[in-house]
């Protein structure tokens, strides 16, 4: 295929992208009937496992959204071809804005700020009914929650708006796109700080780290990229993306796997240290509570799991160069971000390792839902944009 003979219709999604979209839906179903039973059978277990499944896709389509904005600014064959992919992906978060709602109308069940018995209670920690009444109550998280959410849904809405604009229309400026990402980058690193703050931080509300949002960044991050090499190892081996994707582009995703893998587990330790060090009361009680009742196990999986043997692997050039082998990576890393989640919230409901079938009723809901949205977006359009500077480039004979 060349520029000459380029046409939208020969960039459209096979047939098996439909295929996906449908079963995603019917399993989507059938996890969200399953997760509310959940709700009612097991509630003990339910509203944790919500808030995690509900990081974890938020996490995709935020990393989604991050690394488009990356490109934007840098460009790059590596991310012309999975452009689509993250626009796909970003464009979930309004999915994302419904599933808030069931934790935003049962903030007692997981956050112990919210509950009137405890902050009505004379032994009450000062300190925390300050916290809650001037900054951690309803109305504070509620007015955030909308906050986060419109500047996401708008950043997102603008990148997708424009890129279609551009599939339509050729020789477009591609400074918008620039302009958008280089503020866009800040503002987000900046909301999903203070969103991990309200939704995951705050489970211990008198726990503090200044490093905490960076550690949700990388991985969202990692998530983002993982994502992508799962797709490209889908269409890679059809048209129109198997004439486009070369293992030069693929070998590019790999090391951006490595380097968040880098990223994340320094940005870990890096917290662990700090609070180590310092040995403080107010510090301290985080990891404690992960160092025993069997959470110890779960941190340890990941330090071997979700860097160490990650790491390895990754190091091999030949692996990074072909879809087909990096994807096993891509898929288990997906899943260690799930466990990091889980290792994240989860200790702080159940003091002893707690695993239920609702994690995975939930864990298949929403993924299910969010997958069957994906999909369709990503059938909507080409799989390249038709007319930017970079997919002419792309597709130029010399790069076949």
């Amino acid at each position: 295929m060349t520029t000459a003979t380029m046409t939208k219709s020969d960039l459209m999604a096979p047939p098996v992208v439909q295929i996906m979209q449908q079963r995603s839906l019917i399993i989507g179903v059938l996890g969200a009937i399953a997760s509310i039973a959940g709700a009612f059978l097991a509630p003990d277990s339910f509203y944790s496992a919500y808030l995690e499944g509900f990081m974890f896709w938020l996490g995709l389509s935020l990393g989604c959204m991050a690394i488009l904005m990356l490109y934007h600014l840098v460009g790059g064959a590596w991310g012309t071809v999975i452009r689509r992919t993250l626009e796909s992906g970003m464009m979930t978060l309004p999915l994302m804005f419904v599933l808030f709602v069931p934790i935003l109308l049962n903030l007692p069940k997981l956050y112990f700020w919210a509950r009137p018995d405890v902050l009505a209670d004379p032994k009450a920690d000062p300190k925390i009914v300050e916290i809650a009444h001037s900054y951690l109550n309803f109305n504070g998280i509620l007015v955030r929650y909308l906050a986060f959410f419109v500047i996401w849904i708008a950043m997102a809405y603008f990148l997708n708006r424009w890129s279609t604009e551009q599939d339509s229309t050729a020789g477009q400026s591609t400074l918008r796109f620039r302009a958008l990402s280089s503020i866009g980058l800040v503002i987000y690193s900046l909301t999903i700080s203070f969103a991990v703050v309200d939704w995951v931080m705050s489970l211990q509300a008198r726990w503090i780290s200044t490093i905490y949002g960076l550690l949700f960044i990388a991985g969202e991050a990692l998530s983002a990229f993982c994502l992508s090499v799962v797709i490209e190892s889908v269409l890679g081996t059809r048209k129109p993306m198997s004439e486009y994707l070369n293992d030069t582009e693929v070998h590019d995703h790999g090391k951006f796997m490595l380097a968040f893998v880098m990223v994340w587990a320094y940005f870990n330790f890096s917290q662990w240290l700090i609070i180590w060090a310092g040995n403080l009361p107010e510090e301290i009680p985080w990891y404690v509570s992960r160092m025993k009742g069997g959470w110890e196990t779960v941190g340890l999986f990941l330090v071997v799991f979700h860097f160490a043997v990650p790491f390895a692997l990754l190091l091999s050039r030949q692996l990074k160069r072909k879809a087909r082998t990096l994807v096993r990576i891509a898929l288990w890393l997906l899943l260690m971000r799930m466990v990091d989640i889980f290792w994240h919230i989860e200790p702080v409901s159940h003091p002893t390792f707690h695993l239920s079938w609702v994690h995975f009723a939930i864990i298949a809901g929403m993924g299910g839902l969010w997958l069957a949205y994906f999909f369709r977006n990503l059938r909507s359009r080409p799989l390249l944009a038709v007319n930017a500077p970079q997919t002419l480039r792309l597709l130029e004979p010399s790069h076949e």
